[in-house]
């Protein structure tokens, strides 16, 4: 007998108010699809399939576990009845511990920090809007412990929550008096270069995090709050950047392809997400349909912001867009500099 449309619940929300979305094609068979009106999330039949939890509470357990907080505590902190088995929530850490890969140095960042310090969260009205900045104090020291280089990231990033840090750019009367740029609203001549096209672990990560947004608005924050709390390399979220007329002029004066006249300064931006990995700095920037976009000057403005509050060589930066499906990446110093001026 068919099952009716009427008695399926969505498995994120719970609701009962769906329709039919599509067939999903399989090599072995094919899976009706199904769209929820309450969350916007598509689903089959199969997802649902001996999940006695919805994923969401699934991905909060885990969550709260790569926060410090032991499976016990992690019981009690579930604001759900009936609540999951301490077995279950094992079952569920070790079931995304692969993609969640933060689990590997629990134990030592537990030794330094607790639950409710290794985050660090503050505030910010940038532009008339609201930006939620967060540091993982844990991974902040751990990636750059004896590497005098990366350390200046370390040292820009605590500068931000301080009063050293110039927050006046960042006010609309200052953006208007001095007509300045966003960085997502830049364009300037750009060398050609090859974007590497991949799919890897942020991919998954997002596929997962997109899971926790309610709405389509709440999406950048539930990705950048999973990653900083999951993935092993995100060391920051939401980090304000600005770039002046005079790093400009230095980057004019040392062969890059920048005419500070084209612009208007100081440019402001916020990068999405910050990592370290392979001894190199990544910014990566979420965005929905990746596919269809290239922020390649945005991202190139984050890295020329970055490199010059840090006095660190362009070198050293990668650049990536992304969502749960593409990963684009790139070196932001091929954009802007002859490959024969720079060696």
């Amino acid at each position: 007998m068919t099952q009716k449309i009427q008695v399926i619940s969505c498995p994120n929300c719970s609701s009962k108010l769906i329709k039919r979305a599509g067939i999903k094609r399989r090599k072995i068979q094919d899976s009706q699809r199904y769209f929820c009106n309450d969350c916007h999330k598509t689903f089959t039949l199969e997802s649902t399939k001996n999940k006695t939890y919805q994923i969401t509470t699934i991905l909060k357990t885990i969550s709260l576990y790569n926060l410090g907080h032991s499976q016990s505590q992690v019981q009690k902190l579930l604001k759900i009845n009936p609540k999951p088995s301490q077995k279950t929530i094992s079952n569920w850490i070790n079931e995304f511990k692969t993609i969640t890969t933060f689990n590997r140095l629990r134990k030592e960042a537990k030794s330094q920090f607790s639950s409710e310090n290794i985050i660090e969260q503050y505030e910010f009205l940038h532009n008339n809007l609201s930006y939620k900045y967060q540091i993982h104090n844990f991974k902040l020291n751990h990636l750059t412990k004896d590497d005098e280089k990366l350390s200046r990231i370390k040292d820009y990033l605590e500068r931000i929550q301080t009063k050293q840090f110039s927050h006046h750019i960042f006010k609309p009367n200052y953006e208007i008096e001095n007509k300045s740029d966003r960085a997502s609203q830049t364009s300037f001549k750009t060398l050609k270069i090859s974007i590497l096209t991949k799919n890897n672990l942020a991919n998954k990560l997002t596929g997962l995090a997109l899971n926790l947004a309610k709405t389509n608005k709440d999406r950048h924050q539930s990705i950048q709050d999973f990653f900083i709390i999951n993935d092993s390399t995100t060391i920051a979220a939401e980090i304000p950047i600005y770039l002046t007329h005079d790093d400009l002029l230095y980057f004019n004066s040392h062969g890059f392809l920048l005419n500070p006249n084209n612009f208007s300064t100081p440019i402001t931006g916020h990068i999405d997400i910050l990592q370290i990995r392979n001894n190199l700095i990544h910014i990566l920037d979420y965005k929905p349909e990746a596919n269809k976009t290239n922020p390649m000057h945005q991202l190139t403005v984050y890295a020329l912001a970055l490199a010059s509050k840090t006095k660190l060589p362009l070198t050293l930066f990668k650049c990536a867009w992304f969502d749960d499906k593409n990963y684009y990446e790139f070196f932001p110093l091929h954009v802007v500099m002859n490959r024969k001026v720079y060696k």
